[in-house]
């Protein structure tokens, strides 16, 4: 809960101080900083995986881990805050073993809904959080259940009104409902289109 809170603070102060009074904090009277004022959008993000059980601090030691990750998304509100709820399909792909684990042995695919609230808005570029809940395929030691929660860190930025590009970080884990959770963490890029 600590480290929801530090990001949480980061993503509304560090944006403030950097830009002063220019930017927005999200708000009901605002178009969606994911959608503007489109009802669909599609996402494509690929992720670099990163030995670690946690996001911050960030993450150190890359590892042959990576995810692919299919999105259809649709706008919403989140206690009036713009928002978008999303169906979410990945597969994550191993190759060979570092850190004392055969990352081969978690290439598997996972299905999961969340969702993103919007926190900011600074001319095109855009920020949120958002959390989700899945699961995967098979269940294996480093996450030893398929029940997956999902945490997501989403910097944007608007190249227009149909397109956008998203820096992500993302965490998996299963929330201790079993006994092995060493979670999988990404940071990753995407691109999204709206329609």
């Amino acid at each position: 809960m600590k480290i929801f809170r530090f990001v949480l603070l980061s993503l509304l102060i560090i944006p403030t101080l950097a830009f002063g009074e220019s930017l927005q904090v999200c708000n009901p009277d605002m178009k969606n900083p994911f959608m503007g004022t489109y009802q669909n959008q599609f996402a494509f993000g690929l992720g670099q995986g990163f030995d670690t059980g946690i996001l911050l601090p960030p993450p150190v030691r890359p590892v042959p881990f990576y995810i692919m990750t299919l999105q259809y998304s649709q706008p919403t509100t989140f206690f009036r805050v713009p928002a978008r709820r999303s169906i979410n399909i990945s597969e994550t792909v191993g190759f060979g073993e570092k850190y004392g684990w055969k990352w081969q042995d978690y290439s598997i695919p996972m299905i999961y809904v969340t969702e993103d609230i919007a926190l900011f808005r600074y001319k095109r570029l855009y920020g949120g959080i958002g959390a989700g809940v899945g699961l995967q395929a098979k269940q294996n030691e480093r996450l030893g259940a398929k029940l997956l929660f999902q945490f997501k860190v989403t910097l944007g930025y608007n190249i227009n009104k149909l397109w956008a590009l998203e820096f992500f970080i993302q965490h998996f884990s299963n929330a201790n409902t079993a006994d092995e959770n060493n979670s999988y963490a990404f940071y990753g890029l995407g691109a999204t289109y709206n329609f």
